[in-house]
């Protein structure tokens, strides 16, 4: 399988919502996010009932929806930023289940993406999942609630592959407070207890200073809110701010190594 996460420092993912602008100024973005420094691609499939997101992120996916041909338009998004960097695809179980799980996981392997996570995953359709997308070569990353007990624990790790998403904050995306880093560093303590696979945070990473927070405890941060709210109102100021939290993760790249 393909390897998310090589990097020996910690890497930065961007998410970007398919759909929210025409292919060309799409492709276009990606492009620009991609030379400012995103490691990876978490391109998100637009859902109605997006309940783990917060108001831009939702907003973002009004704004996809829309447009309509969202399947379509995502599959295309991720051929794009597949072809610049690895991609992950983000989704909620819902288009999963009314697709269905073979004929997704196979239409997104096919347009090139490394993995696809469903952040809203249902324990009992798991097997299920993980089966139709490992038949398709794909991995599958977990989001892990921070309070989960010892056997969810265990259980969410043995079904991923690709990493373990552990959020900064218990808030909707989107979060813009402070960041609790002993819970967090905790948190990954256990996630490491649990399993070999890189540990990713997310949520609630609302500045590049928080990033530079965070960095030291997990393998990736991914970026989500601040760079959809800037393609949201002003796409060309995307790209600086991609530069600004790769800067914060890897602040002296010709010399920094990470253990």
């Amino acid at each position: 399988m393909h390897a998310l996460l090589t990097q020996p420092r910690c890497a930065l993912v961007v998410f970007v919502p398919a759909g929210l602008h025409p292919p060309t100024a799409e492709r276009r973005h990606l492009d620009q996010i991609t030379d400012a420094g995103a490691d990876v691609f978490e391109v998100g499939l637009a859902h109605h009932n997006a309940h783990l997101d917060g108001p831009v992120i939702q907003a973002a996916y009004r704004r996809a929806l829309g447009r309509g041909q969202v399947l379509d338009r995502t599959l295309r998004s991720v051929e794009y930023a597949a072809g610049l960097r690895p991609t992950v695809v983000m989704t909620y179980w819902e288009p999963v289940s009314r697709h269905g799980p073979e004929h997704l996981a196979r239409q997104f392997a096919d347009a090139g993406a490394a993995g696809v996570m469903v952040v809203d995953l249902p324990e009992h359709q798991a097997e299920r999942w993980r089966t139709a997308a490992k038949d398709v070569n794909l991995q599958t990353p977990r989001l892990v609630r921070r309070h989960s007990a010892a056997t969810e624990l265990a259980t969410v790790a043995i079904g991923a592959s690709g990493w373990l998403y552990a959020p900064a904050s218990t808030a909707p995306t989107g979060y813009r407070g402070p960041l609790h880093i002993p819970a967090l560093a905790d948190f990954t303590r256990r996630l490491r207890a649990a399993s070999p696979l890189p540990v990713v945070s997310g949520v609630g990473i609302s500045t590049p200073a928080l990033a530079a927070r965070v960095a030291p405890l997990v393998d990736a941060v991914v970026v989500g809110t601040p760079i959809v709210r800037a393609l949201t109102s002003h796409p060309e100021q995307a790209a600086a701010l991609t530069a600004a939290f790769a800067q914060a993760l890897n602040p002296h790249p010709a010399t920094e190594t990470r253990a």
